[in-house]
């Protein structure tokens, strides 16, 4: 106890004597008690729970980190198995070789019933200015939709195509229109099958390979089902571009111009030129000499293009 304070006599009264110290052992067990002698079993639990985790001998460390397994998220953490297939990753098909064969892909209807629906859906125009053409985007009747995703995958895909920047729009010459109604339009982009495609009255079928076109005098710019699933084996598996070429080739068609060659070796190939069939000159023209209208639209001058989708092809 802290000795008092007398005011009366001024001093401080006798410290008590210092009590008698207690040996370490006796100091320890009379702070901690009984846990004391928990220690030593509480530090032999730790020591073994270490070694077991740690894999036990350190020799086999290496052959436990080895044979760790990965696991994938994805799998709800059961252990990924051998795979059963490997990857085979895309190579470049060499342009300069023959590449107007439909590549092989997925399957799609050979023919359907001749007829066309017209797939609902309207837009703005878009371009800034010069003419306006209206269009309606159809599919044939008959085709079965998982093939090419159904009428909406597809009449977006060339709605959207339309409105980019990098189509026909692109130096306010024309403007385009989506609409619904087909006496109302300037022509229809019509998804068709292969054997309505080759039909006399439809696009013909003077070069042997598929292919899609313009037929003026029924206003549609005819996209072949084949083309659509398949793609061309110059653009190297690269479908999306190939549908944007595509649309924007026989629409280029609509609006009034013709097929032209490779302009420069290794540039870019004009979206006009032929680039179902390849990007070779000499090869698209070899094609050509069947048809006598496109006997001198491409020049046999060994230039070879590039694939490209787009009047415009900048950012």
């Amino acid at each position: 106890m802290r000795a008092s304070w007398r005011p009366e006599t001024g001093e401080h009264p006798a410290a008590p004597p210092p009590p008698k110290a207690k040996s370490l052992p006796r100091r320890i067990i009379g702070t901690y008690g009984w846990r004391i002698y928990a220690l030593p079993v509480l530090l032999a639990l730790t020591v073994l729970t270490v070694f077991d985790l740690s894999g036990g001998d350190p020799a086999d460390e290496g052959v436990r980190a080895s044979a760790t397994v990965p696991r994938d998220p994805d799998v709800h953490g059961k252990a990924m198995e051998t795979p059963i297939v490997t990857e085979n990753p895309a190579e470049p098909i060499k342009l300069d070789i023959p590449t107007a064969k439909l590549p092989k892909g997925g399957d799609f209807t050979r023919g359907g019933k001749g007829t066309w629906h017209v797939v609902p859906g309207k837009s703005k125009r878009v371009g800034s200015g010069g003419r306006l053409y209206k269009y309606v985007v159809e599919v044939e009747d008959g085709i079965d939709p998982g093939s090419y995703g159904g009428d909406q995958a597809y009449a977006k895909t060339v709605e959207a195509t339309l409105a980019d920047p990098r189509s026909w729009t692109y130096d306010g010459t024309v403007s385009f229109q989506r609409i619904n109604d087909p006496a109302a339009a300037d022509f229809a982009v019509s998804l068709t099958t292969p054997e309505t495609n080759h039909r006399p009255d439809v696009c013909g079928y003077t070069i042997k390979f598929e292919a899609s076109c313009w037929r003026s005098d029924i206003g549609k710019v005819v996209i072949n089902l084949a083309r659509w699933v398949r793609g061309a084996k110059a653009f190297s598996g690269d479908l999306g571009l190939y549908r944007q070429y595509a649309i924007n080739h026989e629409v280029g068609h609509a609006l009034g111009i013709g097929h032209v060659g490779c302009a420069k070796d290794g540039a870019l190939a004009p979206v006009m030129m032929q680039q179902t069939f390849g990007v070779a000159n000499n090869y698209v023209a070899k094609l050509n000499r069947v048809n006598p209208s496109e006997h001198h639209t491409v020049p046999k001058d060994g230039k070879v293009c590039k694939p490209n989708a787009w009047p415009n092809p900048r950012p």
